[in-house]
């Protein structure tokens, strides 16, 4: 399916895979594969790239700047982000370049969060072992795309990760997927 934007071309998306063990994680991989068919669509594997986390800005910026689109790929760890992709924020989203006076590279741009959970649903409310929504992780995330001038899409949230079974994460990648093409589609209106 092609889903032309308003000059005609494919908007262009940017997925950064931020997965410590990216070849050991059935969750991120069944994502991952499940885009891999869309046009445009560019994957980025953080820790095969950078593994001793030293990151190429310029490299990244220039990614980005390509992008309509950036998908933050990862599993959720300690309630936030595993710490390339957050010295990834610290290196590349620099005042000047993201933010701050002259800082508009990515205004305009549209951001996702597609994150992976060790924990099921049950587990992220006030009665579960996190003591609260998933939801309640989002914020630093959220303001972080919104500090660079991006738009917030709602995350795509894959629970208990490791625990569910192959049908379950072709599912969440179909629906990824689909989110992904629908998102397009509205680019292109």
């Amino acid at each position: 399916m092609t889903d032309p934007d308003r000059d005609g071309a494919v908007p262009p998306i940017l997925v950064l895979l931020a997965h410590p063990y990216p070849g050991r994680s059935r969750a991120c991989d069944a994502l991952v594969r499940a885009l891999a068919p869309l046009e445009r669509t560019e994957v980025r594997s953080l820790y095969d790239r950078y593994p001793d986390f030293d990151v190429d800005p310029r490299a990244e910026q220039a990614a980005l700047e390509a992008a309509q689109l950036v998908v933050w790929l990862a599993p959720m760890h300690w309630y936030g982000v595993p710490g390339l992709l957050k010295h990834w924020f610290d290196v590349v989203l620099v005042k000047g370049w993201a933010y701050g006076e002259g800082g508009t590279a990515l205004a305009g741009k549209d951001c996702l969060w597609a994150v992976t959970t060790g924990g099921d649903e049950a587990a992220f409310s006030g009665k579960g072992r996190h003591g609260l929504p998933f939801e309640a992780f989002v914020p630093p995330l959220e303001r972080t795309a919104r500090f660079c001038g991006m738009g917030w899409l709602e995350p795509h949230v894959l629970h208990g990760a490791h625990r569910v079974d192959d049908e379950a994460l072709v599912r969440s990648g179909e629906a990824l997927r689909a989110r992904l093409l629908a998102w397009r589609q509205g680019r292109g209106a």
